[in-house]
């Protein structure tokens, strides 16, 4: 299979022209001519990731994040990216990333982890304006029943393995609509505060947001690597409705780098 087969595949799905200005998804090392038989899907490209597909003998890393993000301009060895994309090089593996046109697909990130939260009637929190219908950041959503809202926490907590989560005061009693917006979503309370959400899950808040938060949305950080996990599974659900013969692995050593002392 080509890569660029592959990378068609996903780009039906989450089109390039979808990332965000800063970002630098689609094929960041290889030849998009080049066959492979297998790839491996993780959150980051990392040493560890890259070994994992050298033994597992995937030519392929499809990841959330790119590793390449800012301009690289020597490959010495003094950053795990350095290593990460030198390590690919020495072993031949190609590496796509697929990351804000994934969380902005209209069957996107958030819509997949309020899926995994058992919300419905799911509508967009913040519609793109690039001209593809149901595209955009966050969805605002209810859960299955009106519920105490700490209650609602402990669920996603549980659902997400959440190890620790830091939350406003809960001074909503009850939940009955719920925004999210997997990954650095603080910027967008203030729409779902807008789109009347009780709740609002997302990651990476400052500490003022958390003294912002009003009486009328409480705001939840479920962790960035937790709240994006979810993209091993949509990534392999891509593939696999396109391309079912092609081999895919789910990494086992995609792991979160930020550590909890509880």
């Amino acid at each position: 299979m080509k890569i660029k087969e592959i990378a068609a595949a996903l780009e039906e799905a989450a089109p390039l022209l979808l990332q965000e200005s800063y970002d630098n998804s689609g094929l960041l090392v290889g030849d998009p001519e080049a066959d492979v038989r297998s790839a491996l899907i993780c959150v980051d490209v990392t040493e560890e990731t890259v070994a994992e597909a050298a033994a597992l003998g995937a030519g392929l890393i499809l990841s959330h994040h790119p590793v390449i993000f800012h301009p690289l301009r020597h490959l010495t060895g003094s950053t795990y990216i350095e290593r990460a994309v030198g390590e690919s090089l020495r072993h031949g593996i190609a590496l796509y990333a697929c990351h804000t046109n994934l969380d902005s697909a209209p069957e996107g990130m958030s819509r997949m982890l309020g899926n995994l939260l058992g919300l419905r009637n799911m509508r967009v929190l913040d519609p793109s304006a690039k001209g593809i219908p149901g595209a955009g950041f966050g969805v605002v959503g209810e859960p299955e029943r009106e519920m105490p809202t700490i209650e609602f926490l402990q669920q996603v907590r549980d659902k997400l393995s959440v190890r620790c989560m830091r939350y406003s005061n809960p001074r909503r009693p009850t939940v009955r609509r719920v925004a999210l917006c997997t990954g650095a979503g603080a910027s967008l309370a203030g729409a779902a505060r807008d789109a009347g959400a009780d709740v609002y899950l997302s990651a990476d808040f400052k500490y003022n947001d958390f003294l912002d938060a009003d009486r009328d949305l409480v705001i939840a950080d479920i962790g960035h690597f937790e709240s994006e996990y979810c993209a091993i599974d949509l990534i392999h659900d891509i593939i696999r409705k396109k391309i079912p013969t092609f081999a895919l692995h789910k990494s086992t050593r995609s792991v979160n780098p930020v550590n909890y002392l509880i």
